[in-house]
């Protein structure tokens, strides 16, 4: 009855593993037994269960169909604090979307969705913490783009890791070295950051800034000299 296949339970295991507990409640209950539930399902053995995939081995996976999204704040010389709202793709680490807001509602939140995947754009997977900022009008977005939100648990950033190691960057390399007036200014900022990286992925030979492998090789001084793009963010 319990017979195994390469160290699982078959699919007709599982089923009756399922329907055995009603079975039995109802055969106690004719013996004049009246049991509960639970205590059936105490003294039952239970059934295992095929393991899925860990929290890496999803992230792996499913890298080229998978983008993050995150908020983080920056404060400002009058102490005010702007909210940054980050799209990142897994594939290529390449930054889909950046915007600057003072109050991030969830209407502002929807709508940055819709103008980062336009069209047939969008991925199978986002990846987003349980902030209130994304709220309803968010999720049903994510139904009509076709893409599946992947929800990490509550105070777990370590769950997000690509996202946030590209926050760190932006703080370590850009927002610890300028002061902030507003709103504005910090959009300044942003779009000279694009810009750089822009720049930077054109001077290593990419044709397309939006790519992550550089292929051309050139001659110069007798020596072949290949140019390599920089290590992801």
């Amino acid at each position: 009855m319990w017979a195994k296949r390469a160290g699982r339970f078959g699919v007709a295991q599982i089923s009756f593993c399922v329907t055995l507990r009603g079975q039995v409640l109802g055969r106690a209950r004719v013996v004049g037994f009246d049991l509960s539930q639970a205590t059936v399902a105490k003294y039952m053995v239970r059934c295992r269960r095929p393991p899925s995939q860990g929290w890496r081995t999803f992230l792996k996976n499913h890298m080229q169909s998978l983008v993050s999204a995150a908020f983080f704040v920056v404060p400002t010389i009058t102490f005010r604090l702007l909210f940054v709202f980050v799209i990142l793709s897994h594939h290529r680490r390449r930054l889909i979307h950046l915007a600057v807001t003072a109050n991030p509602t969830t209407e502002w939140t929807t709508r940055q969705l819709l103008e980062a995947f336009p069209w047939d754009s969008a991925p199978r997977y986002l990846l987003r913490d349980r902030d209130g900022c994304y709220g309803q009008e968010f999720h049903a977005a994510t139904g009509w783009l076709g893409i599946r939100e992947v929800l990490i648990a509550p105070q777990s950033p370590w769950q997000n890791p690509y996202v946030e190691r590209l926050i760190g960057t932006i703080r370590r390399e850009c927002l610890d070295h300028v002061i902030v007036p507003n709103e504005t200014g910090l959009e300044i900022v942003f779009g000279i950051l694009r810009l750089d990286a822009h720049s930077l992925v054109s001077r290593q030979g990419c044709p397309d800034p939006s790519c992550g492998t550089a292929s051309r090789t050139r001659k110069g001084g007798g020596a072949s000299r290949g140019w390599r793009t920089p290590s992801p963010i």
